[in-house]
């Protein structure tokens, strides 16, 4: 997400984004996930190029608005919302750093259009984000500067553009990915092909030795069968979990929700562990929603600080 809201917010703040600052020497180790039957080579940044990338599975297989009959509990009619504010401690005005002639929240907006989906829409918490969004034909809502998280705001933001309910599932996609394979997008909803699952989002293996121990680097816990690229996730953790052999997962903080889903979340009270763990998607967890992972092998790179943004402006120069 474009707003820093801290260590606790859904999908917000470093915990859920590739750090590009402080990369490894090109001798890093790097490992290959015990356990994880993926094929291809697993996509991660490189000392010759920060964002590689190869054909990524359309988990969907249909577009995101028309699910095909062999995938009845998809929404039929999701929206992305892209919440951003100006407020940004590290990297003032991030949502409107221009990047090639753009600002970076209108890039986010494309690669959200380029995904498929028939409706996407950044939730505001400035007027100069809307102004730049809406310059480029986008669609904007201004919302509650105050709100505390993302997920406070694309609720806001639901609510007004549509009162109706015609949407029955909601994309919060991050304002500062401006790089994200639109293919990404799409994977965050496939788990809802499952009725069971109220909020989805996406995991990549972990292939960088140093990331193991990064608190800054969170950890999903997914129960996966053999050859399956979508499982339930149980716990999320700054801590290397689970032990033994076997893959960790890099949580990519993207969400999907389940419209119901969504509602229910935003009224919850903060829960023991996600203030133990700084992580506000444990909240839906200790209340009993569930959550689900779809495993990608592309990390989107985030952009938090000076340096972040001018290494995506040579990414997204090539």
């Amino acid at each position: 997400m474009a707003q820093a809201y801290g260590a606790a917010t859904l999908g917000a703040g470093p915990e859920n984004r590739a750090q590009i600052t402080g990369f490894p020497p090109p001798s890093a180790t790097r490992i290959k996930p015990a356990g994880w039957a993926g094929g291809g080579v697993i996509l991660r940044r490189s000392a010759a190029s920060p964002l590689i990338r190869k054909p990524l599975k359309d988990m969907t297989q249909s577009s995101p608005s028309r699910p095909s009959d062999d995938q009845p509990a998809l929404p039929r009619n999701p929206i992305v919302l892209i919440p951003s504010r100006l407020a940004s401690t590290r990297l003032p005005d991030k949502p409107l750093a221009d990047i090639h002639g753009k600002p970076m929240i209108v890039h986010c907006l494309e690669r959200a259009r380029e995904a498929g989906f028939a409706r996407v829409a950044v939730a505001c918490g400035d007027a100069a984000i809307a102004a730049a969004v809406r310059a480029a034909g986008g669609e904007a809502v201004l919302t509650d500067p105050a709100h505390p998280s993302g997920s406070d705001r694309i609720f806001e933001a639901l609510t007004r553009l549509d009162p109706d309910g015609a949407h029955d599932a909601v994309i919060n996609l991050q304002g500062d990915l401006p790089a994200i394979d639109p293919k990404v997008v799409r994977a965050a909803l496939a788990p809802l092909a499952d009725p069971l699952v109220d909020i989805a989002t996406l995991a990549t293996p972990i292939v960088e030795q140093h990331e193991i121990d990064d608190p800054n680097v969170v950890k999903a816990v997914l129960s996966l069968a053999p050859g399956a690229s979508i499982g339930p996730a149980l716990y999320f953790s700054r801590r290397p979990v689970p032990s033994g052999e076997g893959p960790l997962w890099h949580h990519i903080g993207i969400y999907a929700y389940r419209r119901a889903a969504l509602a229910r979340f935003v009224t919850l009270k903060p829960s023991p562990l996600e203030q133990r763990e700084k992580l506000e998607q444990l909240r839906a967890l200790e209340n009993g929603m569930r959550i689900a992972a779809a495993v990608v092998d592309t990390l989107p790179l985030g952009v938090d600080t000076p340096g972040d943004l001018e290494r995506i402006r040579q990414v997204m120069a090539k």
